[in-house]
């Protein structure tokens, strides 16, 4: 499976703008025949919570219109990072999923809101896991902050995820804790984890990059990315089976303990 992970800076408070960055990014990874295309956190406001009224995407429509079209016109699985929705007049941190048939195949609430960019003052929390499968592999996504929660990539993990999509806006001032936490869940879980974080900055934080690509022996197949693009890296699922064959943790777990 080929992996194109998106990299961008975000206009913040600008949805028109930022619609067609991921159109012509979705275009660009086609074109270098990618599987799949991943884009970060909250890409079509950015952190602009308290404009959510007149910019949050009404019921999704807009995004998954342009994943729709794009992931069939191009047979392209998209991982559409996250988005500010409106739904019944609530506001809440969007993912999408499309499959190569255009298809709107997952959608997930961010679960774990973040009190210190006051998420919880704007956004309701997810109440939902999010399992999909992409190509006949199960895959798993979590937003951003659901990273610090280590039973809840795990459990997707137990639903038989082979990856883990992790779409983040992740602050540089703590950058090396999104770096760690991203190889400690992809070594426990012996799995693939695919982080994709902005870069730039909004009137509150600056943001480098440094997404990432981890194979389930923590190997960094992308890393220390800092520049807007996109980023492309080649997995083969065999590792999970092969790590997980080698060094049995699912079969050695203590259900009768914890």
């Amino acid at each position: 499976m080929k992996i194109a992970c998106v990299q961008m800076d975000i206009a913040f408070g600008q949805p028109d703008i930022n619609f067609s960055k991921v159109e012509n990014y979705i275009i660009e990874a086609a074109n270098h025949h990618s599987d799949v295309i991943v884009f970060p956190e909250m890409w079509n406001t950015g952190y602009a919570l308290n404009e959510l009224a007149t910019l949050a995407d009404e019921n999704g429509t807009m995004t998954k219109q342009l994943l729709s079209k794009l992931s069939k016109k191009f047979a392209i699985n998209i991982v559409a990072g996250s988005v500010a929705t409106n739904r019944d007049g609530k506001f809440y941190n969007t993912m999408y999923v499309s499959d190569r048939n255009g298809n709107i195949i997952s959608q997930y609430d961010k679960a774990h809101l973040f009190k210190l960019m006051d998420e919880h003052l704007f956004l309701e929390s997810g109440q939902g896991d999010n399992v999909f499968q992409l190509d006949g592999v199960t895959c798993g996504g979590i937003i951003c902050y659901d990273l610090r929660f280590p039973e809840w990539t795990r459990k997707h993990i137990l639903n038989d995820a082979k990856i883990m999509f992790v779409p983040a806006q992740w602050p540089t001032k703590r950058i090396d804790h999104w770096q760690l936490l991203l190889q400690a869940r992809a070594i426990e879980n012996q799995c693939f984890i695919v982080g994709v974080n902005r870069v730039g900055h909004d009137p509150n934080n600056d943001f480098s990059g440094h997404s990432m690509v981890i194979a389930p022996w923590g190997e960094l197949l992308v890393s220390e990315q800092t520049n807007e693009g996109i980023y492309y890296t080649n997995i083969d699922f065999d590792e999970v089976d092969k790590v997980r064959h080698t060094i049995p943790v699912f079969k050695d777990r203590r259900t009768d303990l914890y």
